[in-house]
């Protein structure tokens, strides 16, 4: 700058410095907390990025899931911009269950002839379940084996997870 006796001013500088200081962030494909039937396929359903200085950048994900284990598995989600500016970590927590209730299957046949007078004996059922080893099997109705008729038993079962199987029945006639 100069005065109007064209005196001119000591020169000032400015120095400028433009930089990327924001972090990116992360953004999560579906849910952050995801459950699977135990023996499933897990697809991780991945995350985008949104910076406001790049574009083009993908998270790296840490962590796996194991679809024939139970329990609760982290997956974590992180990335970078090329300023080196950190984005806050993503977890989506997979829990891996036991969603299949047990199979009932019935000892003998599921239609029985029963001689009128002569006490019944019931065959029973057993149950298998892909998680628990025993399961207890529980049995409604009954029949009066003095008494002529059409008698209806019906097996049921539980496993630990509270899954119940499908109720399975035998007739006594």
């Amino acid at each position: 700058a100069t005065d109007s006796a064209n005196n001119a001013a000591t020169p000032v500088t400015r120095t400028v410095v433009v930089a990327d200081t924001i972090a990116p962030v992360i953004i999560l494909s579906g849910d952050a907390v995801m459950t699977l039937a135990l023996g499933g396929t897990f697809t991780d359903p991945g995350s985008s990025v949104s910076d406001g200085f790049e574009s083009g950048l993908t998270a790296t994900r840490t962590g796996s899931v194991n679809p024939g284990a139970l329990g609760t598995y982290v997956l974590r989600y992180n990335v970078s911009d090329s300023a080196n500016n950190a984005a806050t970590e993503v977890i989506r927590t997979v829990v891996v269950e036991d969603q299949a209730g047990p199979l009932i299957t019935l000892n003998g046949s599921a239609t029985v002839n029963h001689e009128a007078g002569v006490a019944y004996v019931d065959a029973g059922a057993s149950a298998t379940d892909n998680v628990d080893i025993t399961v207890t099997v529980d049995t409604s109705g009954s029949v009066d084996a003095n008494t002529t008729g059409t008698y209806t038993l019906t097996y049921h079962a539980t496993d630990s997870a509270n899954n119940a199987a499908t109720p399975v029945t035998r007739t006594v006639v």
